[in-house]
This record gives C-alpha cells, sequence and structure tokens, in this order.
C-alpha cells in the first residue's frame, strides 16, 4: 500500500500575512556553497520508469536535483521558499503564487508561470495516465479532466490561471490550508516543465530539462544510468559537488555490498541490512524519521475486532522497543500517535495504547472476552518482513496467552494486496503509510477517510473526524489547522481502528569519499554533499 530530527515538536508553518508562507532562513537568491568538490560522487537509485516529473515513480533521487520546487521544509518543520517568491491567500481555496524572476531552464528559456501551468495541465489529463495525476486532484477543474467516462472536453485545469510571467492564480475545489506544503519537492506532479518538453516528449522523458542545481548532458541509458553536472546559472543554493553519478541497480543489497567496498558513495540501505548498518558503518550512517507509518491493520468489516478494548490489548501487548532493537538495530522510532513528527505541528505521545504494558493489556482482553482459536497476521511475502512479523506474533502470544498466533506471508505484493482489496484478510495485517508532503493532513486523510489512498489499510471512517479534518482544511490560521489536526488523530485514537507500530526512516549509508550528507523531508539531499579532497 502507499508510501516516507526527532523532535517531538516540529516548528510551525509560519505566516506573515493570513496564509502567507514566511521566508525561514533560506531564500532563492544564489549562495555560495562554499568550495565546491573537484569531483563528483556516485549514488545507487533503482531504474527509472520515467524522468518526465509528472509520470515518474521511481526516479526521484534524479528528479529533486534535476527540478527545484517551489517550497522546501527542513528537518525542523520550516518552511522556505525556492523557486517561488510567495504563496499566499485569504481564504486558503484561492491561492496566489509569486516566482522570482530570472530563474531559467538548463536550455536557458525562462520559467514562467506558464511553465507551470502547461506541466500541471499535462500531469492533471486524464488520458495521459501520468502517475502524478492525482497530485492535482484538489485543483479546481480537475474532475472535467478525469471524467468517470469519455474523453475530456478540455486539456486545461480552469482552477489555474496565468496572470503574467511570475504570477500564477489557483483556485482550489475547496479551501485547503495545506496547498503550501503540497509545493515541496516529492509532490512532483508541482514541478515545471519547458517547452521542449511537449514538442519531443519521448526524448524529453530520457533527458529531462529542468530548473534545478543539475543539468543533464547525457540522456539516460538503460541500466547504467548517467552523469549530471552542476547549472551554472542556477540561481538558489549552490551544490556543494560538480557532479553525481547515477548508478542503477536492480538489487540495493549489491548497492550495498558496493558502498563497503568503496565503490559507490551513497545508498539507500535494504531493510534486510538494518541489523548490521551501524556495525558496517558507523557515523556513515544517515537517518530521517520519514513522514511515514509502519502500522497493523484491523478486520473491521468483522465482528472479532468490534471491541475496542481487543484492539488495545493487541498493540499494548507488543514491545515496540525491544523489536525495533532485535530486528531494525534501533534505526526505527516506536511509534506514540498515528502523524509522524516530521509532519508539520505534529503532536505525539498521544497514543496510549500504544506504550508495552503486558498486564493492562491482559486485563483488557478479558474484559472484551478473551481470545478463541487461531490470530494471524498477514504480509507480503518477499520483502524481508518476515522476521518483524514472527516477532510481533510471538509477544502477542507469550503476553495475553494466545496459544495459536502465526505470521503468515503471501506469494508476493500481488496477493497480498489482492486480499487486502477483497476483504479476505480475518486477522491482523501490514500496513504501510508514506506522505509525499510533510503534513498531518496527508497521513489522516489518507488512511482514516474513505476516499484515502490507504483507507483499505484501515476500514474506517467516522463523520466526527471528517468534519475536524474539513475545519483544519478550510483554517484560515496556521496553528488553528495543526490544532485541529492533532485534535482528528486524537479523535480516531479512541476508536483505535490501527496498530501503530513505528514511524519509518529514510536511511542511507556513505563512503569516506563524501562528506556532508543529510537526509531530511524530501529524503537524502544530494545537493549539500561535497567530495573529501
Amino acid at each position: 500500500m502507499p508510501r516516507s530530527p526527532l523532535s517531538t515538536a516540529p516548528a510551525s508553518l509560519s505566516l506573515a500575512l493570513v496564509l502567507s508562507l514566511a521566508l525561514a532562513g533560506c531564500s532563492g537568491s544564489t549562495q555560495s556553497g562554499g568550495d565546491a568538490a573537484k569531483a563528483g560522487f556516485s549514488v545507487a537509485v533503482g531504474e527509472p520508469d520515467h524522468l518526465t516529473p509528472g509520470r515518474s515513480t521511481v526516479g526521484w533521487d534524479q528528479l529533486r536535483v534535476l527540478f527545484a520546487p517551489l517550497v522546501k521544509v527542513d528537518q525542523k518543520g520550516e518552511v522556505s521558499y525556492v523557486q517561488a517568491e510567495s504563496v499566499t491567500s485569504t481564504d486558503a481555496r484561492h491561492w496566489t503564487i509569486k516566482l522570482r524572476s530570472g530563474w531559467t531552464f538548463h536550455n536557458g528559456e525562462a520559467v514562467t508561470a506558464q511553465s507551470y501551468a502547461d506541466a500541471w495541465n499535462a500531469t492533471a489529463y486524464g488520458p495521459n495516465a501520468w502517475a502524478a495525476n492525482g497530485q492535482l486532484a484538489g485543483i479546481e477543474g480537475y474532475a472535467a479532466l478525469n471524467p468517470a467516462k469519455g474523453t475530456p472536453k478540455t486539456k486545461t485545469l480552469s482552477g489555474v490561471k496565468v496572470v503574467d510571467a511570475t504570477t500564477l492564480k489557483v483556485t482550489l475545489s475547496r479551501p485547503d490550508s495545506q496547498f503550501p506544503l503540497q509545493l515541496t519537492p516529492s509532490q512532483t506532479g508541482f514541478y515545471p516543465m519547458p517547452k521542449a518538453a511537449f514538442t519531443d516528449p519521448e526524448a524529453y522523458d530520457k533527458k529531462p530539462i529542468g530548473n534545478g542545481p543539475f543539468k543533464m548532458s547525457t540522456a539516460w541509458t538503460a541500466d547504467q544510468g548517467t552523469t549530471v553536472s552542476t547549472y551554472a546559472a542556477y540561481k538558489g543554493t549552490k551544490p556543494k559537488s560538480s557532479a553525481i553519478t547515477f548508478k542503477s541497480y536492480t538489487d540495493l543489497n549489491t548497492a550495498y555490498t558496493d558502498a563497503l567496498a568503496g565503490n559507490t558513495d551513497v545508498i539507500g540501505v535494504p531493510v534486510s541490512k538494518y541489523g548490521q548498518a551501524k556495525a558496517d558503518f558507523g557515523d556513515r550512517l544517515h537517518t530521517y524519521e520519514a513522514p511515514s507509518l509502519e502500522f497493523m491493520g484491523l478486520p473491521l468489516y468483522g465482528k472479532r475486532f468490534e471491541d475496542v478494548r481487543l484492539r488495545k490489548a493487541l498493540s499494548m501487548a507488543i514491545d515496540r522497543n525491544a523489536v525495533n532493537k532485535a530486528i531494525y538495530g534501533g534505526l526505527y522510532t516506536p511509534a506514540t500517535s498515528l502523524t509522524p513528527p516530521s509532519e508539520v505541528g505534529a503532536e505525539t505521545d498521544v497514543c496510549h495504547a500504544c506504550a508495552y504494558d503486558p498486564a493492562a493489556a491482559k486485563k483488557l482482553l478479558a474484559e472484551a472476552g478473551g481470545w478463541s482459536g487461531e490470530l494471524t497476521i498477514t504480509y507480503p511475502g518477499g520483502l524481508g518482513l518476515d522476521e518483524l512479523y514472527k516477532a510481533v506474533a510471538n509477544q502477542i502470544r507469550q503476553n495475553l496467552g494466545i496459544a495459536d498466533v502465526r505470521a503468515e506471508p503471501t506469494a508476493d505484493w500481488a496477493e497480498f494486496s489482492e486480499k487486502a482489496f477483497a476483504d479476505k484478510i480475518t486477522g491482523l495485517n501490514h500496513a504501510h503509510w508514506g506522505a509525499l508532503y510533510p503534513s498531518m493532513q496527508a497521513t489522516l486523510r489518507g488512511i482514516f477517510t474513505e476516499a484515502g489512498g490507504c483507507q483499505v489499510c484501515s476500514h474506517y471512517s467516522d463523520a466526527e473526524v471528517d468534519k475536524l479534518l474539513q475545519q483544519a482544511d478550510s483554517a484560515t490560521d496556521a496553528a488553528a489547522a495543526q490544532r485541529l489536526y492533532n485534535d482528528a488523530q486524537k479523535r480516531i485514537l479512541q476508536d483505535f481502528p490501527v496498530i501503530p507500530l513505528f514511524y519509518g526512516s529514510y536511511i542511507y549509508a556513505s563512503t569516506d569519499q563524501v562528506t556532508g550528507v543529510t537526509v531530511g523531508p524530501a529524503d537524502v539531499d544530494l545537493s549539500s554533499i561535497s567530495v573529501v579532497g
């Protein structure tokens, strides 16, 4: 199911004029990146399906250096502008985006409001079937570009209007206080594209022309990768190295071995290596608590899990700290809320039933009438999850006295997904949600509303929760919006429809040939890395 600092209180999204994003120390003007490295470094990536921003589902590392976002969020939750000069609204529905002037694409073409409008229209146009299509769903006119039947009668979003070269007016279908956070790097459907993207789409897909700090000199070569070099005319913060070589891997375990040997400088650590990564890489292991949640779903469509006391008992029987240490080498953080702390304004320590308390768990189970028969935990096979769910099953068995607790893998993800969507799972099940933008809205709407992309993970919705989320979306004050989102998650926890386990993490390792590796809300920051020597 969908995609992901240890501070428990990220800084608030500040407002200058009603819903105007305040500049948080980082402007889009040219800044010195220090002494640039004389040579580049290498990064392990998966083979991309596409490199056109709105089409790609795998090429995120490449896109985040080839393109610059409108805004970004730092590790403290502070929002700052990049390509945008301001993003403002007085009612959370009608937004004005002012662009910085003088920015250009890698081919010298000016980045204008029309560059954004053209890219957004192409992404939102249903017949194109681009992967990021849904990211534009909140904009007025999206439904007309994605009719239930037939071909759209228009090719442009009615809610996107170009006022002049540096001004874009955006009207949403309903108020959304989180719209600025949706413009951050991982929402690639909001990147701009030059005219060349539409004159020769297939060539552009192999060698995209972006507005970011690095440019492609040669097209992507299948199963080999490519090298990108710095774009001298980039107006944002200058990168710390002169080039990045993206090396294509089909197996991250191979990349891990290459990094240990010093042959690939930056890798994403595969889950199967979490337990040994700290010993292997020491201070060259880099982690960030991602806006994602690892949890277990419950078949609320059945009767056996109707009692909330049973659901809480199962949760309180799990020693998350012990599992984290044994399975993940301590690299994950046990969840104490539904919304990860990397989501702006999210409260933690609100999930009281997430605390390990086997005595209280046994008492709750007894009050709920106990449990008879087998209890299964279903999870997708082949993803390295076996040890996790064996450990969870063992703890539930020991701490609740349920004799027959089984961790049962499916053959693969496809079989697991088919069972989940067909409501064929009768016990607990694996679930994961990763937000593409660091807002509580993304997680709460994604998992706990009927229209959410992971509603099948929870089988839960509630009218009171819906009302709180709508109020948060409509709020014209950032603090009020955050309070309402937190109220929504507390209301959900009263019903306890899922069992939170861990906040997910971005986990990277590097060789001693590079320095400055930082990981944050938009994953690893490749622009901050420099080569030693």
